[in-house]
């Protein structure tokens, strides 16, 4: 009868610590092709994957040094890309930063660029953009004006903007888009 050698049931975060580093390091420069990622998530990827919190913080800290890993950028391009293809809200972007694990601190600072005209321009624009693909119906169509204001005041709220500033967008980009198809 042959006997064959077991396969190993080692996790990659045992073994010789400096095999581990370069696991470790091999696993978040993989992640990083693909897109940048904060801190926290290579952290939470390293600790799903076994690896000892003192091996992680080691990597991280190297890649940190090296400049592949910046939360601080990260935030600015997750901001940029978010707002300008995605049409996001300051409040809907804070919340996708804290998810991804950025501090509240460079949260605050990225997001200090945007004010309150900023946001109702960016949403005067999703609506008017939308609202040229909309069917309006009759002038006199309550329910028609009904179900459309409903839609856009929905893809607005689903993009983090407030109640009030949607209803006032869309009532405001409806009644020019109806003037605009009557002339």
């Amino acid at each position: 009868m042959m006997s064959f050698p077991l396969r190993s049931t080692s996790s990659p975060a045992e073994g010789d610590p400096e095999r581990r580093e370069e696991q470790a390091r091999a696993l978040c420069l993989r992640l990083l092709t693909v897109r940048a990622r904060t801190r926290a998530e290579l952290a939470a990827q390293l600790a799903k994957r076994g690896y000892p919190e003192d091996v992680s913080t080691a990597v991280l800290d190297r890649l940190g040094q090296v400049g592949l890993v910046d939360d601080d950028d990260f935030a600015e391009q997750w901001v940029r890309s978010r707002r300008a293809n995605a049409g996001k809200s300051k409040r809907a972007l804070a919340a996708e930063l804290r998810d991804k694990g950025v501090d509240a601190e460079v949260i605050s600072a990225t997001l200090d660029g945007i004010d309150a005209g900023d946001e109702r321009m960016q949403a005067e624009k999703l609506v008017r953009d939308r609202l040229r693909r909309e069917k309006l119906g009759d002038p006199g169509d309550r329910d028609a004006e009904i179900k459309v204001t409903r839609r856009l005041v929905g893809m607005l709220a689903r993009r983090g903007y407030g109640q009030t500033m949607a209803v006032d967008v869309v009532t405001a980009e409806l009644a020019v888009e109806r003037e605009r198809r009557r002339v």
